[in-house]
């Protein structure tokens, strides 16, 4: 088994063809999201699945215009059922756990050969209405999935190991 090709690969996709999702892959995407880890295995997820073309135009709006959200074939809100639960380390749980999920479906959905963005710049209340999340309830963030009009680029830049980690100390 190995997975550091599907890491390699992952590029933010924002350009999708109209080519639509097969059913089967969108479930292994899902289930990918449902094995994620979570604090004290709590699972305080709920994906909502968007594919209608009307309700991702109005999701679109709410983040601000940007065109890959309307243009792929899937958008899946990612939200909580828990807002208040705290880890030991005293940080709420909600935004890593969701974060594992997404992060799940997402290397699930590049090895499927599909294309992936996360999008976590958008208006929440007017999601959450369109939707009918509970008020208590949060929209953490939105992953648009779809087929990609030409492939990403080879290689990103990205910082060096070396710049990045430490052993024992700072």
């Amino acid at each position: 088994m190995e997975i550091m090709e599907e890491i390699s690969k992952r590029r933010s996709i924002r350009q999708f063809n109209s080519d639509p999702v097969d059913k089967e892959m969108l479930n292994r995407i899902l289930e990918a999201g449902r094995l994620a880890p979570s604090a004290k295995n709590r699972q305080p997820w709920r994906f909502i699945v968007i594919k209608s073309k009307n309700v991702k135009d109005k999701v679109k709006e709410a983040a601000f215009g940007q065109e890959h959200v309307g243009d792929a074939q899937v958008v899946i809100a990612a939200c909580t059922t828990n807002t208040v639960y705290k880890m030991p380390n005293n940080q709420l749980s909600y935004p890593v756990d969701l974060t594992f999920a997404v992060s799940f479906m997402l290397l699930q959905a590049v090895h499927e050969g599909l294309g992936t963005c996360i999008i976590t710049t958008f208006k929440e209340d007017p999601i959450k209405e369109l939707l009918t999340v509970p008020h208590s309830m949060r929209i953490v963030m939105l992953l648009a999935i779809g087929y990609f009009n030409e492939p990403p680029a080879e290689e990103q830049e990205r910082k060096s190991l070396k710049d990045i980690m430490s052993v024992n100390h700072w």
